[in-house]
């Protein structure tokens, strides 16, 4: 299979490492092993007791029962028996896409998106129909024309909810229109939900796609919302005959996730309303960080995101995204992801939900960057 190269994770790889203000990450400021106990209530002995005597071999092949409860109480409607685990949601997604997905089917993806969206259909010989968010619209997805670009055949409808980059929501009533038009056309909606739980506003979370429809499929990890990328542990929350599909191909690439990863992930979701709050109160606060500071950075614009980690920003500037963005952290250490690589030109993806520290800074430097652009 013949695949285009993955813009965001080709520059994250190339930049990372050589910054000094991340302003990339969409993870929520990481937590440390020592966090995660303290905050499920648990010693260092208590995590020695449960590793000491485990034997390393291959784990539940879809994941530990404890693991797999504890996930499904993140739904409404989801038993364990419709969770199947997967190496992160980039694995997640993937197998979604390659079990349901070949040549001449249509995929619909919502765009500008995580690119396994449009790529890994594409490479699968699909055809991608591609549906806008604009900015002049506020970033707001429109569903007559999602309507038109489903018609009467799709195969499946691909969105991030939250999305990434825009930080632009879907919420309930969009939602359950989106499974009208996904039953009415028999298609499946794969929904990556990796930022849920970091809404703006309100509770904080947004109904899942899982629990609206029968013809939802949701993707979620441990990586985005609660700060745990280092397991590189996900999700998919769906109908049985979606995961026995999925299954088939999973016997491939995966086996079993990590035992280890396994626990320390169950610990967390044991706790998830904890980790979510605590959050929550990072994105929250980041993002009137970084909404005062556009409203005083005359070389800067944005529209304000309602959920997730990241938002995209315009500069005042002549020079193209990636330019920009070797600009800002060649000669201020800030890394932003260049539009380019996200199918969005002209911007820059901010992540706004690591350690504030880091944000304020960050943001201080580039103005100071800004501030000598021709």
């Amino acid at each position: 299979m013949r695949i285009r190269p993955f813009g965001v994770e080709i520059w994250m790889n190339a930049w990372e490492h050589r910054c000094r203000y991340n302003l990339a990450e969409t993870c929520v400021w990481s937590l440390s092993i020592g966090e995660l106990l303290d905050i499920a209530g648990l010693r260092d002995a208590d995590l020695a007791a449960e590793l000491r005597p485990m034997r390393l071999t291959y784990g539940d092949i879809e994941g530990s029962d404890r693991l797999r409860a504890a996930i499904a109480r993140l739904y409404d409607t989801v038993p364990p028996s419709r969770v199947t685990v997967t190496h992160g949601a980039i694995g997640a997604n993937a197998l979604v896409h390659q079990a349901l997905v070949g040549p001449g089917d249509i995929v619909v993806s919502v765009v500008p998106t995580y690119q396994q969206h449009v790529s890994i259909p594409e490479a699968l010989g699909a055809e991608v129909r591609q549906v806008r968010l604009r900015e002049a619209d506020g970033w707001r997805l429109d569903l007559d024309e999602l309507r038109r670009a489903v018609g009467g055949r799709a195969t499946l409808i691909a969105l991030a909810n939250p999305n990434n980059p825009t930080g632009a929501l879907l919420d309930e009533t969009a939602l359950h229109e989106i499974a009208r038009i996904a039953e009415a056309a028999g298609a499946w909606i794969l929904a990556d939900e990796v930022y849920r739980g970091l809404d703006q506003e309100g509770s904080g979370t947004t109904p899942s796609i899982a629990d609206i429809t029968e013809r939802g499929i949701s993707v979620g990890s441990m990586s985005k919302a609660y700060s745990l990328a280092g397991l590189r542990l996900g999700w998919i929350a769906g109908p049985a005959d979606v995961l026995r599909a999925v299954s088939i191909h999973r016997d491939y690439t995966t086996i079993s996730v990590g035992m280890v990863d396994d626990l320390l992930a169950g610990i967390a979701l044991e706790h998830a309303s904890a980790i979510l709050r605590r959050n929550r109160a990072i994105v929250r606060g980041n993002l009137a960080t970084l909404d005062a500071w556009v409203a005083t950075e005359p070389r800067a614009s944005y529209v304000r995101p309602t959920g997730g980690t990241t938002a995209l920003l315009r500069f005042d500037s002549r020079l193209s995204s990636e330019a920009m963005a070797i600009r800002l952290v060649e000669s201020a250490g800030v890394l932003f992801t260049p539009g380019s690589a996200l199918d969005a030109e002209g911007t820059q993806r901010i992540g706004y939900a690591n350690d504030p520290a880091v944000l304020a800074d960050g943001l201080a430097h580039t103005s100071l960057a800004l501030s000598t652009l021709g």
